[in-house]
Parts: C-alpha cells; structure tokens; sequence
C-alpha cells in the first residue's frame, strides 16, 4: 500500500522490450537505500516489483496488461516518472489510501499559475466520473491530491509549489497523459449500495 506522498524523481535510463511486456530501469539520486529484490515501488503511481537494482538504480518488469493500461509503454530514456516506496508498517500515513492499481489515463486540460500554487484541469472519462467528487481524494501520477473543482467533464487540483518542484507534475503540459487511481473507499462504498440493492430487489 502507498499513501500517494511522492518521495521524488527518477529518470528512466534504459529501456528493453519483450514479447512479455517491457523492462524499465530507472536511476534516482534518492536515499533508497532498503532497495530489494521484490519489493513493491509505485512508479508514477504504477504499482511495480524491483527486480534488480544497484547503488542508484533499479529494474522494473511491465506487463503486458500494465503496457496496455497505463503510458509507461510510451516513455523513453530521459523520460522521468514520480517515486515512492511502499509504506513501512511503522510509518506516518500522510495522503490517502493509494494501491497503485492505475484505474486509467487522462489528459491535462488547462494550467494556470494563481500567485505561488498552480492549478491543473484534467479531462474527467465518463467511466471514473462516479468516483471523483468535490473535495474528495484523488490520485495523479502518483501524487495524493484533494479536488478543488468538479465539473461535468473535468476536474480542477490545486498544486502548491513543494508538490510542483519535487514532482514530475511541473514537465507536465496540455495533451500530456497522467495515470488516475479513484478512491477505493469509494469503489468499496459503491460495491456495498450495490449489494445493498440488490437485496432489497430480492425481497
């Protein structure tokens, strides 16, 4: 489990493809120095298994499914992507409940400089716009945020300038994909009406 509190940066530095899926391996300044084979690592969000790794490296494998669902099958050498470990069982639960389950792409629509924030339209897909609400919790690239502004279509974040310089959201342009992950608080609240319903259809 993560908590969507982005560690940093990392650039990816080599890139193989395979008939299976597609291997990354992305070099970090950062002090990960509890790396190990098999531990869990969002990448952008992603949910990812090191499979080697070195002094400022790691390996990751994408599946084929993860190459179909998310844009990690699109990046290249240069290209960088948001970090975090999994969280410690002994560690402070800053953002929210993040599984690094990619629920989908979207789009940048609009950004906008407001004094020291910056605020970021996405486009909201029909298939998500249940789970994205007023205030509620958001995941993007990896990064737990609250939405600001819900429309019929789109939805507004707002970035303070911690989250903008540590994070990959400041490369980001209009066209640009992020991945989404929704709140699974509210998938589970969805799933438990939907039973509840389905139940009082019976009687």
């Amino acid at each position: 489990m993560f908590t969507g509190i982005v560690e940093g940066a990392g650039e990816i530095v080599e890139v193989t493809d395979t008939d299976g899926g597609r291997r990354l391996r992305i070099q970090t300044d950062l002090a990960f120095d509890d790396l190990h084979h098999g531990q869990s690592i969002a990448v952008s969000g992603v949910c990812l298994t090191v499979e080697e790794f070195g002094p400022d490296w790691f390996d990751v494998f994408l599946a084929a499914e993860t190459v179909e669902k998310t844009y990690l099958g699109e990046v290249a050498a240069g290209d960088r992507v948001n970090l975090e470990r999994a969280l410690a069982a002994d560690g402070r639960f800053d953002g929210h409940i993040v599984q690094g389950h990619v629920d989908g792409t979207t789009t940048v629509r609009n950004v906008e400089r407001v004094g020291d924030d910056w605020f970021f339209e996405f486009n909201l897909p029909e298939s998500l716009s249940t789970y994205v609400v007023q205030k509620g919790s958001v995941c993007l690239d990896g990064i737990s945020l609250t939405v600001a502004d819900r429309r019929e279509d789109s939805f507004t974040v707002a970035i303070i300038p911690t989250t903008y310089d540590l994070t990959t959201l400041s490369e980001k342009d209009v066209g640009d994909a992020v991945h989404v992950e929704v709140d699974v608080i509210a998938k589970y609240v969805e799933s438990m009406l939907d039973g509840y319903a389905e139940q009082l259809l019976a009687e």
